[in-house]
């Protein structure tokens, strides 16, 4: 089967069948919020918001947009010019993959809250997901993983590794894990 974008299928959806993801560690200081909304105020909404679908809630989950979702709810304006709709492109992805993907499309573009990040490490690795993992999929390399993890506390995130020499077996073996990751 051939893969197509989903930027091919935008559809308008009602805001109220939207709502934000609770993971999403990117902010926009006020100038910025306000440029956003000089932006699509002269330009219109020239970006879809990525949203997941959750059939079991009949709810838009967002992924990426979060700030051009804000705007329509803060400014009466846009939200009746767009009769209170927004463009939406769906991904269908499990919950990692999506958190993954609202931390590439803000680093791409932003900056990121620290603690949220940190959050968001600890909760890909609750969810079985490996430095290697978290690195090839959020950009991210060992050291900017291992301060991360160091803020929202060593025990939680390291309580499955042994210290001393078995360290140095799992170093070994995530070595030959980041060495995956780069080829």
């Amino acid at each position: 089967m051939k893969f197509s974008s989903p930027v091919y299928n935008i559809i308008p959806v009602p805001i109220e069948k939207i709502e934000p993801n609770t993971y999403n560690p990117n902010s926009v200081a006020p100038p910025e919020l306000k440029l956003l909304y000089d932006s699509i105020k002269e330009d219109g909404y020239t970006m879809p918001i990525v949203c997941y679908y959750d059939s079991e809630k009949d709810l838009y989950i967002i992924v990426d947009g979060f700030h051009r979702y804000r705007i329509m709810l803060d400014y009466q304006d846009i939200y009746e010019r767009e009769g209170g709709k927004l463009p939406v492109s769906v991904i269908d992805k499990p919950i990692d993959c999506r958190m993954a993907s609202t931390i590439r499309h803000n680093r791409a573009r932003g900056s990121h809250d620290v603690d949220l990040m940190s959050n968001i490490i600890s909760e890909l690795h609750e969810l079985g997901r490996s430095d290697a993992w978290i690195s090839r999929h959020l950009g991210m390399d060992k050291d900017e993983i291992l301060r991360l993890k160091q803020i929202t506390g060593l025990t939680a995130l390291f309580k499955e590794v042994e210290f001393g020499r078995a360290w140095k077996a799992i170093e070994n073996d995530l070595q030959d894990e980041w060495e995956e990751v780069e080829k």
